[in-house]
């Protein structure tokens, strides 16, 4: 993008996502166990070709083969897993950010969280980094929430090993 210089030099900005005026509150994750949905479409699917192929085999239907009950055996097992992977998220980013810091035993000053899965059937984990308070921060460490019992799974502190000293204010 240029700026409309005479050089049209070349200028980074923000995404609109990332853009701060365009705040309108805090963001909410959607829940996990939406996950329901596709399986309960899945296995409907799969009835409907499991009935196709036992009621419409045979010499004279050509159009239904072996290949409908396959499709209603995969979409099953895809619909169980669905089903199995759809863990409800019932803690909030500000309750793992909470739980992340009374497991630190220092003052935090900058964190972030997001959230990611863990295990076969996709249990939700609050991934956290926090900075300790002073500036520049001395400590840094990274917490691992339970997204459904709040539990602190994993810890883990250590001395910030980052070189601050290029952004001394003057």
């Amino acid at each position: 993008m240029t700026d409309g210089s005479p050089r049209g030099e070349h200028r980074d900005e923000l995404p609109e996502e990332l853009d701060v005026s365009g705040y309108v509150g805090q963001y909410t994750f959607p829940d996990i166990a939406r996950r329901r949905l596709p399986g309960v479409i899945y296995l409907v699917i799969a009835a409907l070709s499991f009935v196709l192929w036992a009621t419409h085999r045979g010499p004279g239907h050509v159009l239904v083969n072996d290949g409908f009950l396959w499709v209603a055996v995969g979409l099953a097992v895809v619909a169980l897993y669905q089903f199995a992977a759809a863990w409800p998220l019932k803690v909030g980013e500000t309750d793992a950010l909470v739980a992340a810091t009374q497991r630190m035993g220092f003052p935090v000053g900058h964190a972030s969280a997001q959230v990611g899965w863990s295990g076969l059937r996709s249990r939700p984990v609050w991934r956290i980094l926090l900075y300790s308070a002073e500036d520049p921060p001395r400590r840094r460490g990274v917490v691992l929430v339970d997204g459904v019992s709040a539990e602190v799974v994993f810890d883990f502190v250590e001395d910030n090993p980052e070189d601050w000293s290029s952004l001394k204010r003057g």
